[in-house]
């Protein structure tokens, strides 16, 4: 009788251990499901090095998401291999991060994820011809899931736009959150074109919220600039020898509050709060066009797409060659023909500001015309008949002046949440410790 009733005992616990495990794997199952895909384009190696920090970041976090690819889509000299050199310091502390987050991807995996993206600034069109990147892209997004692809664009958007040209049926499979601001203003034309085609994109506009990241006026002291690279990061790992090389180790990581954004919070909600960011919904794209020039009178939105359109005599070229170059803030655009006589160049301020322009052309009714503008905030401002009129799901920094740090529009947003972040990355550095 006792060995019958330990036999029904032993089963009991049996079925009870099989119900456990099942319900523990279908939990872990659920959990993997819900880690986020993630695509990261990136200006790495190009204008401004603080993606290399952003970059070592990402893979300390890595057995976080499902990262899909990494598109390098610089300005400048930058290119995948800038992508490929961070890995090689992953791989170096690989092995002791492991033993902390055995989930993280391995370093073949990811070179194999490492793709090549446009190199140039799109034309007045706003795109041009496929590239690696792009293709990855569409590939990525086309992939069959129950989850939408994340693509953070810490750069240059070409190559979304690309993608989004070349398929545009991939909106219905990706979120995308873009840290614009200066990054706009390189791109431009490519923004301009998905805001006008792909209006019903589900887009995170980030032109100046991101700027909480770095802008040091909520933080304690002992995580403001290059304190945190003594306090956490130094002698740790070959990622942190690594890390000095990049503004002496402060602390910039201007794109990373797009990935801060999946760490906390509820993603499906811009609206929420999140360590990167809270925003609201916008229904237009601020735009302006001037028909043969602008003065010092004209007020555009800081972020807003200035267009100005000059007439001129027909020429024999195809639409989009460059014909004209325009100087402002001391920085060359290119214009270019748009036919039948009539030219186009395109700029966005990435603050607010006062500027002014020049053209230099070797066409006579093209060369030498001046004119100015007055950016102000907030973005996006007043509506106007040449805005870009916007779907659903478009986002941008929150227009409430209690959130600004200084002319910075919701950096209040991302600075709040600065301290409870950068202590849960030291953390992680713990792990590199010897």
């Amino acid at each position: 009788m006792l060995r019958m009733n330990r036999t029904i005992i032993s089963g009991m616990e049996l079925v009870v251990m099989i119900a456990f495990l099942t319900l523990l794997s279908c939990n872990t199952a659920e959990n993997e499901r819900h880690k986020p895909r993630v695509l990261i384009s990136s200006d790495i190696g190009g204008t401004d090095p603080d993606d290399f920090q952003s970059m070592i970041h990402l893979l300390m976090y890595a057995d976080q998401f499902e990262i899909e690819g990494l598109v390098s889509s610089p300005f400048g000299d930058g290119s995948k291999k800038d992508f490929l050199d961070i890995i090689e310091h992953y791989e170096s502390d690989y092995n002791q991060l492991l033993k902390h987050a055995p989930e993280l991807p391995s370093p073949n995996s990811l070179r194999n994820i490492t793709k090549q993206g446009e190199k140039n600034a799109a034309p007045f069109k706003g795109f041009a011809t496929a590239t690696e990147g792009s293709e990855w892209i569409i590939q990525c997004a086309k992939k069959e899931s129950d989850q939408p692809l994340w693509v953070l664009v810490w750069g240059g958007i070409e190559d979304l736009a690309q993608a989004l040209h070349d398929a545009p049926e991939i909106k219905d499979n990706i979120r995308v959150y873009w840290i614009g601001g200066p990054n706009k203003k390189w791109s431009i034309n490519a923004y301009s074109y998905i805001a006008e085609h792909h209006p019903d994109l589900w887009m995170i506009e980030a032109n100046a919220t991101y700027r909480g990241w770095f802008m040091d006026e909520d933080s304690p002291k002992y995580v403001k600039g290059d304190a945190y690279y003594d306090n956490y990061i130094q002698g740790r790992g070959a990622m942190g020898k690594d890390f000095i090389k990049y503004y002496d180790g402060r602390i910039k990581m201007g794109d990373t509050p797009s990935l801060a954004y999946l760490m906390s919070g509820d993603p499906n909600d811009p609206m929420g709060e999140s360590w990167g960011g809270s925003f609201e919904k916008i229904d237009h794209s601020s735009r302006n066009i001037f028909i043969d020039g602008s003065t010092l009178e004209d007020t555009v939105a800081a972020y807003g797409t200035i267009e100005w359109r000059f007439t001129g005599p027909e020429l024999s070229v195809s639409e989009d060659s460059v014909v004209f170059e325009l100087e402002v803030q001391n920085q060359i655009w290119p214009g270019y023909y748009l036919g039948e006589g009539m030219y186009g160049v395109k700029y966005s301020s990435k603050k607010p500001e006062k500027g002014t322009y020049k053209t230099r052309s070797a066409i006579a009714e093209l060369d030498g015309l001046e004119g100015g503008y007055i950016s102000t905030d907030p973005w996006p401002g007043k509506a106007s008949p040449d805005d870009y009129q916007l779907g659903n799901n478009w986002y941008s920094d929150k227009l409430d002046p209690a959130l600004f740090i200084k002319d910075q529009q919701g950096a209040k947003t991302i600075s709040k949440h600065r301290k409870e972040f950068l202590l849960d990355w030291a953390e992680r550095w713990k792990w590199l410790e010897k």
